[in-house]
């Protein structure tokens, strides 16, 4: 699903580009570690209106975090389900996206670093 859902914009590799999409590698998993950050990923513009079922969706999203920035998966990561996807892609975020991101990585780079 990466291939053809993620890559055009965040690169074979996770890196993004600053025209098109934000780096995933090293990054993604971060946001599980402030308030709203699982949420966010679960809203993002390309996360959300993916053409992809709720259950796909979940398994590419869990798939992302572990292969892009699995050093920063808490260990007490809970998978995205099917169920968890399909509410929080019924409120896509859409010119707020780069807003709430900002403010997220304002919180990550704020908090000290892991151990």
């Amino acid at each position: 699903y990466y291939m053809l859902q993620c890559q055009g914009c965040h690169r074979p590799d996770g890196t993004g580009t600053s025209a098109s999409a934000p780096p995933m590698a090293g990054m993604v998993a971060r946001f599980l570690a402030v308030p709203g950050g699982r949420e966010y990923l679960g809203r993002v513009p390309g996360v959300a209106t993916a053409v992809l079922s709720d259950a796909q969706l979940a398994e590419l999203l869990n798939w992302t975090l572990f292969r892009f920035d699995a050093a920063n998966v808490p260990a007490d990561f809970n998978p995205y389900t099917a169920a968890e996807i399909g509410v929080l892609r019924r409120r896509p975020l859409r010119t707020e996206a780069a807003a709430v991101r900002a403010a997220l990585v304002t919180e990550l780079d704020q908090r000290p670093p892991a151990r």
